[in-house]
């Protein structure tokens, strides 16, 4: 994946770019609270790239803003027990459809299984859409036919991932709000399906300001969409400047708007894939938690103590902890080449997450 963040044409040094957009911090945020609410309907390109957001605020984690927990309320674990979804858990755990990528591409399974697959398979009663799945096949028949499933199985629908539909910071005004509309009928999808988000991407064009920019504006226009619905939105770290933590975090900062928030993702911290070249997944996590509304525990390969073999999970979860995070926190199992079938890495995986939901009880 091409990586604008690393790959500007025009020379400019990224170092030299953080560093001016971090200097703007302390007169940005003063504008922000006295003007008193995020960009919207093209003020970001008005007000110029003077207003990109505090850098520096987000990653102190000063911002403690509830973002991110809906109406849930912070709970802690008393006991772990073996039935997943119960109430008195400091988190719950999903379960993400990319997981089973591979089962579902090579048409081992349906599609339209997947709940009863994370309940009868993995005893998991919630579950992350990815929407490239469905993207030939949506209708409002494949709507009910999900709901369905899902009620009769007892599973929480939790959100849609949405790739491939538009850049929503894109830098012409014409192609963020086709982006929007793209994005809306998967947003009707989530509602009616009762999930609480739908996961975008942050991808644009232009430098390191504008993209940021851009970006907060388009994540606010689709906002103005799924607020209604009852549905927020948040953006995952997912390549190119999305991958760079302090990036993503000053977009939060510009959006200003507590339904949109961000999705951690453990392992998607390469800024270039060329090169890779990565943003400290730590750091990354760090900044970007104070915003999330879900997290994505991504696991490539374990160790011989059962434990994600280059991911400090120990580390991040007590980053999660510290934020008081009481939502969702999905597995994403990308292993491959490493002797396990998908099923046996997401059994693993979710044993991992019962270990951490325990420890830091």
């Amino acid at each position: 994946m091409k990586n604008t963040f690393i790959t500007e044409d025009s020379g400019t040094d990224i170092k030299a770019e953080e560093d001016a957009t971090r200097q703007l911090a302390v007169s940005s945020l003063s504008r922000r609270k006295m003007i008193g609410s995020s960009l919207r309907a093209g003020a970001a390109l008005t007000l110029g790239t003077s207003t990109l957001g505090s850098l520096y605020a987000c990653s102190e984690s000063s911002d403690t803003r509830t973002m991110g927990k809906e109406s849930e309320t912070k709970t802690s674990a008393k006991v772990l027990t073996q039935k997943e979804g119960q109430t008195d858990h400091w988190f719950k755990v999903s379960l993400a459809q990319w997981s089973l990528h591979r089962q579902f591409l090579q048409k081992k399974s349906l599609t339209t299984d997947f709940a009863k697959l994370a309940k009868e398979e993995f005893n998991i009663n919630a579950i992350e859409y990815v929407n490239q799945f469905y993207a030939d096949t949506y209708s409002q028949a494949l709507i009910n036919e999900l709901k369905k499933q899902s009620e009769d199985y007892g599973v929480r629908n939790v959100l849609i991932m949405v790739d491939q539909e538009g850049n929503l910071g894109a830098s012409a005004a014409k192609e963020r709000k086709q982006a929007i509309e793209k994005h809306k009928r998967w947003a009707d999808m989530a509602h009616q399906l009762g999930c609480h988000s739908l996961r975008v991407n942050a991808y644009g064009d232009g430098d390191y300001k504008e993209q940021a920019l851009q970006a907060a504006e388009g994540l606010n226009g689709l906002s103005d969409y799924c607020k209604p619905l009852g549905l927020s939105v948040c953006v995952e770290n997912h390549g190119d400047l999305s991958s760079n933590g302090e990036w993503l975090a000053a977009v939060m900062q510009l959006a200003d708007n507590p339904n949109v928030g961000t999705l951690p993702d453990f392992g998607n911290f390469v800024t270039n894939y060329e090169t890779k070249e990565e943003f400290d997944k730590y750091k990354g996590v760090k900044l970007l938690m104070p915003y999330a509304k879900g997290v994505s525990a991504k696991v490539f390969n374990f160790n011989d103590k059962g434990m994600e073999a280059d991911i400090d999970y120990d580390r991040m979860f007590t980053m999660i902890k510290q934020v008081g995070y009481s939502g969702y926190i999905g597995i994403e199992y990308e292993g491959e080449n490493n002797g396990l079938t998908e099923f046996e890495g997401i059994h693993k995986t979710r044993d991992l997450l019962l270990r951490m939901r325990a420890k830091y009880a």
